[in-house]
């Protein structure tokens, strides 16, 4: 069984997700949002530390997954979502957890099926895999799709690594 936590960071408002895995099926644990307000960055950037290591510290997860930033025409807004991952990445790894990174049309294309899938299909396909009885907010169903693909990709990788074992039709030894 694998506790998996996917972050979605924000400078404003950073989104996590939890879910176990086990027997290729994911299951809902639990997810919110840390939200910031209008105080200083250096505030909101200690937020977003003290509330990730809360959540690593009621959730106990095994592995953990975060978004890529995107760059798009905005430079500012990047350097802060760039301060926001930092602050999540080091709360991660003060806990000794090693982090994946994936970009956001690769959990667009894992949890959709399609990369450039909008906010709300994100929501609705993250609340029928995890059979939730209500739709998530964007930043929390952000960060549980994050960890769906992470389950996905780290599935995929053992099932690459079981096929190495292979030799001309054979299982080596």
């Amino acid at each position: 069984m694998t506790v998996i936590l996917g972050i979605d960071p924000g400078s404003r408002v950073t989104g996590f997700g939890v879910i176990r895995f086990k027997q290729h099926r994911c299951e809902y644990l639990a997810s919110g949002c840390i939200r910031m307000g209008t105080v200083s960055l250096a505030e909101r950037l200690q937020t977003i530390f003290q509330g990730i290591q809360e959540v690593i510290r009621l959730y106990q997860p095994t592995q953990v997954g975060i978004e890529k930033v995107f760059v798009g025409r905005n430079i500012d807004s990047a350097l802060k979502l760039g301060h926001a991952r930092g602050a999540a990445i080091l709360a991660v790894a003060e806990s000794t957890l090693s982090v994946c990174e994936y970009s956001a049309r690769q959990v667009k294309r894992s949890v959709v099926g399609f990369g450039g899938a909008d906010k709300n299909q994100v929501q609705q396909m993250v609340s029928a895999l995890l059979k939730l009885s209500k739709v998530p907010s964007q930043d929390a169903a952000d960060a549980l799709a994050i960890a769906i693909c992470h389950a996905q990709m780290q599935q995929g990788l053992r099932h690459i690594q079981k096929g190495n074992k292979l030799v001309k039709g054979r299982i080596r030894e």
